[in-house]
């Protein structure tokens, strides 16, 4: 956790078996469903991809009601990495700003690390606070989720 202007910066790190051009290759819908949170209900309105001009519309049903859509604003790869950034347009209170910085990090060939590097404000510095948690027990089961999706025979 580091917390610098306002802004919450969390990362998670997930070392996976796999390719980091064909692991960033595989953020598609299927992967978006499996990631979805353990807990309310969520229905996925637009999934355009993963690239740069793609978006993403999900509409939380419960336990609150509310829409989030994030643009995706760049996307890049290199020898080393591969990585896309979603930047949120249209946020559920309290958020404000969204940033999520997806990474993947070539290890060798066969295997590489998934970064999700996630930062956010909501609207006062108490309530970025307070989301950190909930933000973090959002995410955090995509560790264990990651590493089943990946360990499929392909």
């Amino acid at each position: 956790m580091k917390l610098s202007n306002r802004e919450m910066n969390i990362i998670f790190k997930t070392s996976i078996k796999g390719n980091y051009i064909k692991v960033m290759d595989a953020f598609d819908l299927s992967l978006f469903e499996a990631l979805k949170p353990p807990f309310g209900k969520i229905k996925i309105v637009e999934f355009t991809g993963s690239k740069k001009g793609d978006r993403v519309h999900i509409r939380f049903l419960s336990p609150i009601k509310a829409e989030w859509v994030s643009d995706i604003i760049a996307n890049e790869i290199t020898d080393d990495m591969a990585l896309f950034v979603d930047v949120g347009s249209i946020l559920p209170w309290p958020l404000t700003i969204w940033t999520h910085r997806h990474i993947v990090q070539k290890v060798d060939e066969y295997n590489s690390i998934i970064i999700d590097d996630i930062t956010f404000t909501a609207s006062n510095f108490i309530l970025t606070m307070l989301m950190y948690p909930a933000i973090f027990m959002g995410f955090y089961p995509r560790k264990k989720i990651y590493r089943e999706y990946f360990s499929k025979p392909s």
